[in-house]
């Protein structure tokens, strides 16, 4: 197994049946949580985290439409067992230990916004002779540029003074949900023959 994706082809391109299971991979998760946030819009939370949920929404969006346009797409027919499970797995559920229903969705909701972009760094997977004006490199680097900035949100949120009476359902809230992502997004690594390496 390799830790970067590849082999490159002669103009330093990822091969497109990598390129479409990752972005398949990247798709699920990033519109999952544009979906969820955009039923959190919907309920008109009147709280200070309501702006950044807008804005979270537009560059989760964003992140999506990067990717449809960038990728080089072939058929996948694995996709067919692997994105049942992948879209099972973003499904938001109140945190137990929150008394608040709405609160304890929010939580796991920016639980799971925290492992996407905190445990998911895709362009750590390109090699060095990756071409840099290629689409698809430009994208799987604009993700983890954008997801540096997402989860500064998230941990404001997250270590915020409102959630401090449930601190400790919060803590296991988030380490639950960057455990899922994690292995999800290893064991879809495994099976593009790449090895996932230990975030930073």
């Amino acid at each position: 197994m390799s830790p970067f994706l590849g082999p490159l082809d002669s103009r330093g391109r990822v091969p497109v049946q990598q390129q479409t299971r990752i972005a398949a991979f990247l798709l699920s998760a990033h519109g999952a949580l544009a979906r969820q946030l955009a039923i959190a819009l919907a309920m008109r939370l009147r709280t200070a985290w309501h702006s950044e949920l807008n804005a979270q929404f537009y560059r989760e969006t964003e992140i999506a439409s990067l990717l449809v346009g960038a990728t080089s797409w072939v058929p996948d027919v694995e996709l067919a067992l692997l994105a049942p499970s992948w879209e099972a797995a973003w499904v938001i559920s109140p945190v137990p230990g929150i008394a608040d229903p709405i609160q304890a969705s929010i939580v796991d909701l920016a639980a799971l916004g925290h492992a996407l972009h905190a445990a998911i760094r895709p362009a750590a997977l390109l090699p060095e002779q990756a071409e840099p004006t290629d689409a698809f490199v430009q994208a799987l680097r604009r993700i983890e540029f954008e997801s540096g900035r997402l989860i500064q949100a998230q941990i404001v949120f997250l270590k915020s003074a409102e959630l401090l009476p449930v601190r400790d359902a919060v803590t296991a809230a988030v380490e639950s949900r960057h455990a899922q992502v994690r292995k999800l997004w290893c064991d879809m690594l495994a099976s593009l023959g790449v090895h996932c390496k230990e975030p930073a």
